[in-house]
C-alpha cells in the first residue's frame, strides 16, 4: 500500500557545490561537509523552520524515497542513520580505551536493521525536536564523521531512541568515511566522559602507540585550552495521554530456592496486580526435603504452574520455565522482589506504545529511596535485568534461550539482552518502572558462591579487589574482539586503585593495590583462560523449541 506524504521534511544536501535536487517533502538547503559551516547552517534553520524533519544527505547518493520516509516517520523511533553502512563501525577507536565492552560499542550487522548510535551525517534523518533539545553538530570538530558521532552518542546517551537502517541507502560504492584525528577523538572522550578519562585514554594510546607520544601532547594541551560545552541534556519525549492495551496472555517467570518467605511474598503481590497473569511459572529448585508443599495450597486461586528441578542452576530453570510458559509475553522477576501492582500493565503500555520488542525496569534496593535524578529517563536499554524485565516470547526463536555457561554465575540476563540487540530487537529501559529487591543472604547465585566479589565492597575496603569473574570474560570473549577485551581487563585493573574514604585510607588503598598487581593480572590471566575453555564447552546458544510462538 502507498503511503501519502503528510509530513514536512527538509533536505539538507551535503555538498561542496550547490547541484539541483527534486525535492518534493519540503525545502532544499544545501550546506558545506565542513563541520563549522554545516553546524552554523542547521542552527540557523532551526530558528526558523516548520519542518517535522530534517534529512541529511550527501548529494552523490541516490535520494531515499518519499515513501520510505513517510514511514519511518510514522514510527516511534526519533533518527534513522545508515552509519554502519558507510563505514563507521567501530569508530571512533579511543571509545574503546574508555567503554570497551558497554552493549552499544559493540555494532550489529551492517545488513540488520538494529539500534546503533554510529551516526553518518551524510546519510540520516532527524525529527526537528530532536535537534531543537539535543542541540546540532559540535562545530568545534575537525572531520563530520567524528562530529556526527559525538551527536549519534549524545543523543542515544540522552534517551533518543536511534535505528540503524540499511534500507535507507540500499546501494553505496564506497565507503565514504573518513580518518578521524586524534584530536577529534580526545574531543570526542572529552565531551562524552568525565575529564579523568581523557587523560586515561591519552595514556593508553602512548602505550600502544607511543610513536604518537609528541601529537598526544599537543591533542591534550588543545583540548584543555579549549572551551568545552559539555551539558547533560535529558530528551523530553512527547507521550500520548493513555495507551490502548490490547489483549495479552502474560507468562509471570521465577525461579526459586530456598527463598519461600520472599516467594510468599511475590506472589501475593502478583494476586493484586491490575493486569491479572496469564499463568506463573515458578521454577523450585530447593532440595526435596526443605520444599513448602502448602505454597501450591496457599495459592491456588492463582494460575501458578509448578515446577521441581532437582539440580539448582539459573539458567536451566529458566529455560526450563521458557519451554513450559505459553503466553505471549513473558515477565521475568526474582523470588526476591516486591512488585507494585501495576507491574505486567506499565511493561505491557511500553511494549505497545514503542513498538518494542523488550521494557526493562529498575530494582531499588532496601533503603533507596529513589534513583539518581540523572538516571530517571526513558531510553533504549543497554541492559537485560532478568529481575524486571518483560519481552516479546516470539523474538526467542531468534535469539535463543540462556547460555548454560552463566548457570551458576553472572552476566546471563546480560548475555541474552546482547543476542537480543544484535538480532535488531529495539529494547527500552524505563526508570520509572521500579522493583524492591531485597537480596536475600540465602538462594539465587549466593548458593554458588557467585556475589563473593562485589563492586561496592571493593570501594570500601582496603585489602578486597572486584576483579573480573569468568563469566565477565566469557561475555566479553564472545561478543567483543581480543583488544577491546584487553582494554576491559586494563580498566578493571586501574578500579583496584579506587575508594571511597577518607585520604589516608585511599593513599593505603592505593599502596595495597600497587602491591598486589602482579597478582591481580595473575588472576585475570588465569580466569581469561577459563573463559577460553568455556568458549569451547559451550559452542552453541540453546535454540529449543518453544511450543507455540506468536
Amino acid at each position: 500500500m502507498q503511503i501519502i506524504a503528510v509530513s514536512i521534511v527538509d533536505l539538507f544536501l551535503i555538498s561542496e557545490s550547490e547541484s539541483f535536487q527534486d525535492w518534493s517533502m519540503g525545502e532544499v538547503v544545501f550546506c558545506s561537509p565542513n563541520p563549522q559551516a554545516f553546524s552554523s547552517i542547521v542552527q540557523q534553520h532551526l530558528s526558523k523552520t516548520k519542518a517535522d524533519a530534517l534529512l541529511f544527505w550527501d548529494s552523490s547518493f541516490p535520494l531515499p524515497s518519499t515513501n520510505l520516509v513517510e514511514q519511518l516517520l510514522s514510527s516511534t523511533s526519533d533518527v534513522w542513520h545508515a552509519g554502519l553502512k558507510l563505514g563507521l563501525s567501530g569508530k571512533p577507536e579511543i571509545i574503546n580505551y574508555v567503554s570497551p565492552t558497554w552493549m552499544l560499542n559493540r555494532d550489529p550487522d551492517p545488513d540488520q536493521e538494529a539500534t546503533s548510535w554510529r551516526l553518518s551525517l551524510r546519510a540520516c534523518l532527524f525529527r526537528t525536536e530532536v535537534l531543537r533539545q539535543m542541540g546540532g553538530p559540535d562545530p568545534a570538530f575537525e572531520t563530520l564523521d567524528c562530529a556526527g558521532l559525538e551527536l549519534g552518542f549524545r543523543c542515544i546517551r540522552a534517551g533518543v531512541f536511534m535505528r540503524y537502517v540499511p534500507d535507507l541507502l540500499p546501494t553505496v560504492s564506497e565507503q565514504h568515511s573518513e580518518e578521524i584525528p586524534l584530536l577529534d577523538q580526545l574531543r570526542f572522550v572529552r565531551l562524552g566522559f568525565d575529564r579523568k578519562w581523557v587523560k586515561w585514554a591519552s595514556f593508553r594510546r602512548f602505550f600502544d602507540k607511543p610513536q604518537e607520544l609528541f601529537s598526544i601532547i599537543r591533542a591534550q594541551k588543545e583540548i584543555q585550552d579549549t572551551a568545552v560545552q559539555k551539558t547533560k541534556t535529558i530528551y523530553k519525549r512527547t507521550l500520548p495521554d493513555s495507551v490502548k492495551l490490547q489483549h495479552a496472555r502474560v507468562s509471570v517467570l521465577i525461579p526459586t530456592i530456598r527463598r519461600y518467605p520472599y516467594l510468599r511474598t511475590l506472589l501475593s503481590q502478583l494476586r493484586e496486580q491490575t493486569i491479572i497473569p496469564h499463568e506463573i511459572i515458578v521454577v523450585d529448585q530447593t532440595p526435596q526435603s526443605e520444599r513448602d508443599l502448602d505454597l501450591p495450597k496457599d495459592f491456588g486461586d492463582l494460575p501458578v504452574r509448578w515446577i521441581y528441578l532437582d539440580q539448582a542452576g539459573q539458567c536451566s530453570s529458566r529455560n526450563k520455565g521458557l519451554k513450559k510458559a505459553s503466553g505471549d509475553f513473558i515477565l521475568f522477576v526474582d523470588d526476591d522482589d516486591e512488585v507494585p501492582p501495576d507491574l505486567i500493565e506499565r511493561h505491557l503500555e511500553n511494549l505497545f506504545l514503542y513498538q518494542c520488542s523488550v521494557s526493562s525496569g529498575v530494582a531499588l534496593e532496601p533503603g533507596q529511596k529513589e534513583l539518581p535524578e540523572d538516571f530517571r529517563f526513558l531510553r533504549l536499554s543497554d541492559v537485560f535485568p532478568t529481575n524486571n524485565t518483560m519481552i516479546r516470547k516470539g523474538i526467542l526463536e531468534k535469539s535463543g534461550l540462556f547460555d548454560l555457561a552463566y548457570d551458576h554465575g553472572q552476566r546471563a540476563d546480560h548475555d541474552l539482552g546482547m543476542r537480543l540487540y544484535l538480532a535488531g530487537e529495539m529494547m527500552v529501559l524505563d526508570p520509572s518502572i521500579c522493583v524492591l529487591h531485597h537480596h536475600a543472604p540465602m538462594g539465587g547465585l549466593r548458593e554458588h558462591k557467585a556475589r563473593v566479589d562485589t563492586y561496592a565492597k571493593s570501594r570500601t575496603s582496603v585489602s578486597h579487589f572486584s576483579l573480573l569473574t569468568v563469566s565477565d570474560l566469557y561475555l566479553a570473549k564472545r561478543y567483543f574482539t581480543p583488544s577491546q577485551v584487553k582494554h576491559m581487563q586494563f580498566i578493571n585493573l586501574l578500579g583496584t586503585f579506587s575508594f571511597h574514604g577518607s585520604g589516608w585510607r585511599k593513599f593505603a588503598k592505593a599502596w595495597v593495590a600497587l602491591f598486589s598487581l602482579p597478582k591481580n593480572i595473575h588472576i585475570l590471566n588465569k580466569r581469561g583462560r577459563v573463559a577460553d575453555q568455556w568458549l569451547h564447552t559451550y559452542p552453541q546458544i540453546p535454540f529449543e523449541q518453544l511450543g507455540d510462538l506468536p
